[in-house]
């Protein structure tokens, strides 16, 4: 007996299963630029990048318009953008250019930062070894002030998200305005349709993604096995485009809610930014409830990964599934650690969920 006690003894006070844990990567504080990142300002980061040599970029929206990064002393610095709204600065130096609602950044295999350069209705690059930014798909054709629609000769409307597909050879760019989803090809910029064919609407499961309508494509993420994930802001649904081209309606309602579970059951609300896991899997950013999910293919589920459902910002250093979160619109899984980033841009942080 008393040897069974004393091995329930030692096996109680044996240290608990690893749990995940929401840490602040950055934002959040009032410091300037060159600040250690974690008591640095965010406006409104939106999208999180990583680069080759361990750079982690932020890209900030309205009221921000620069790309931010965090560089290896752990302080975060502008790298891009002079902080006001407009369309300059192509072939010069990053920190003078200006930008117009940045949505989206994509980091390729050399280090090249693509942002969505949304009102300005094109993709633009910058290059961290020259220090600049250049023009690389889309005519750069700002609307007039205060206007959002793209003029009828631009070749591309609002561009709200680039992904890179898994080779790092193509972007992928969501054409909100005009709802379609294209592709390009880095090394010729040579663009293609990939689902989209300009009209309003839900597309019919099964039918060519290419003539397909779209509610209002607002992010996209290709895996590894030719699949194109495409999201809905207004559709409130994740969409797929399979290798073969059909598209089907794999997550979400159509209607604005909060569920989990069977994922076609489950509804979302205005869900903003998505992309795909080292395991296959999809995390979605449920903006509007403050939340953020993960659809399983296969058993065609979604499950919470993070935020408690509700507004604030309590929970970092806690239990994600518990965290209070403030509109995330971006998240992003780390190449190497596999940590999921969150740019949550209620709040103007960039956190991340990591394994103790």
């Amino acid at each position: 007996m008393t040897r069974f006690l004393a091995v329930a003894a030692l096996l109680s006070s044996a240290p608990a299963g690893r749990a995940d844990k929401l840490v602040l990567v950055a934002g959040g504080g009032d410091g300037p630029d060159g600040s250690p990142a974690a008591r640095a300002k965010l406006v409104q980061p939106f999208g999180v990048g990583f680069g080759p040599d361990g750079t982690t970029y932020v890209v900030e929206m309205e009221g921000g318009e620069r790309l931010r990064a965090i560089n290896p002393r752990g302080e975060l610095v502008t790298v891009a953008g002079t902080g006001r709204r407009g369309y300059s600065g192509d072939g010069g130096p990053a920190p003078a250019a200006t930008f117009n609602g940045m949505h989206s950044l994509a980091v390729g295999p050399d280090g090249r930062v693509y942002l969505a350069d949304t009102w300005n209705n094109c993709v633009r690059v910058f290059d961290p070894k020259a220090g600049t930014v250049g023009l690389f798909k889309g005519r750069p054709v700002p609307p007039p002030p205060d206007a959002r629609q793209p003029p009828p000769n631009a070749e591309l409307g609002g561009v709200y998200s680039v992904a890179l597909d898994p080779a790092g050879a193509a972007l992928y760019v969501c054409d909100l305005d005009r709802r379609r989803v294209l592709k390009v090809d880095l090394a010729t910029r040579g663009m293609t349709a990939v689902a989209g064919d300009g009209r309003e609407g839900v597309p019919e499961d099964g039918g060519d993604a290419t003539t397909q309508p779209l509610v209002d494509p607002r992010a996209v993420a290709a895996d590894g096995k030719g699949n194109v994930y495409v999201l809905e802001r207004g559709g409130h649904a994740l969409r797929v485009v399979r290798a073969d081209g059909t598209i089907r309606t794999v997550a979400g309602t159509g209607e604005p809610g909060a569920g989990t579970g069977k994922a076609l059951a489950a509804a979302m609300n205005g869900p903003k930014h998505l992309c795909v896991d080292r395991d296959g899997s999809v995390l979605i950013a449920d903006t509007e409830n403050h939340r953020v999910l993960r659809y399983v293919p296969g058993g065609e589920t979604l499950a919470l990964a993070a935020g408690a459902g509700k507004r604030g910002t309590a929970g970092v250093g806690g239990d994600p599934l518990r965290a209070e979160l403030n509109q995330p619109h971006g998240v992003t899984v780390h190449p190497t650690t596999g940590d999921l980033y969150l740019a949550d841009s209620g709040s103007g942080r960039v956190l991340k969920i990591v394994r103790e």
